[in-house]
């Protein structure tokens, strides 16, 4: 990040909230908290951040002429208002963090991106995992393993995929269970031999039919 924060203030008013954050009313705006985060972020940089809220402090609008004048002209839909050395910049909705870096002189510098082929081999690990597909394992762990992932982070995806995908499967079970009060052993269920196909009938059908 290079710039340098501009030395006027930066003014926010807001509209009526319970607080600056919006997270104990009725129902929660997700923009608000991570604006106010991004004003933290703000201050951090060295930019003064001042902030006003209808509902608890109406005397920072009433004598403001600038905000008075466009409540006045425009009601309450303006708000937010956003402010620097006293004009308006911004309204009627909460600025990015980028916008507000900008508003603020400050230049914010792009994500590294983290996706390269090798975390790309591990997703399709964890994808193959997730939906039984044996040829798309065996696939990827090969390509994996020609990028030069070690065996050990290829078994923290195996492992990741299989902790998600055990997740709701045993959720769902115990749901079952809870409603019938026990369920009975898989041989009384006629459940297929370990190492048989899902699909298949048990003692019946070919296994070359089999997924």
């Amino acid at each position: 990040m290079s710039g340098e924060p501009i030395n006027a203030k930066l003014e926010i008013f807001d509209p009526p909230l319970c607080c600056s954050t919006g997270v104990c009313g009725p129902s929660v705006d997700p923009a608000l908290p991570k604006f106010a985060a991004d004003l933290e972020w703000l201050q951090q940089q060295g930019v003064k951040v001042e902030r006003f809220n209808l509902a608890q402090q109406p005397g920072a609008f009433a004598n403001n002429p600038v905000v008075k004048t466009a409540l006045q002209q425009e009601g309450n839909d303006c708000l937010p208002l956003v402010l620097v050395d006293g004009a308006i910049v911004s309204r009627a909705a909460y600025p990015t963090r980028n916008e507000l870096a900008s508003i603020a002189g400050l230049e914010v510098a792009e994500p590294i991106s983290r996706f390269t082929p090798a975390v790309a081999e591990l997703v399709a690990i964890g994808a193959a995992i997730a939906s039984n597909c044996e040829p798309c394992f065996r696939y990827h762990y090969a390509q994996a393993k020609k990028l030069g992932v070690a065996k050990r982070d290829i078994a923290l995806a195996v492992a990741m995929a299989k902790t998600v995908k055990e997740a709701p499967a045993k959720a769902v079970i115990d749901l079952a269970e809870r409603y019938l009060g026990g369920l009975p052993k898989p041989e009384e269920a006629g459940a297929p031999e370990e190492g048989s196909c899902c699909s298949c009938s048990p003692g019946g059908g070919s296994q070359d039919k089999c997924c």
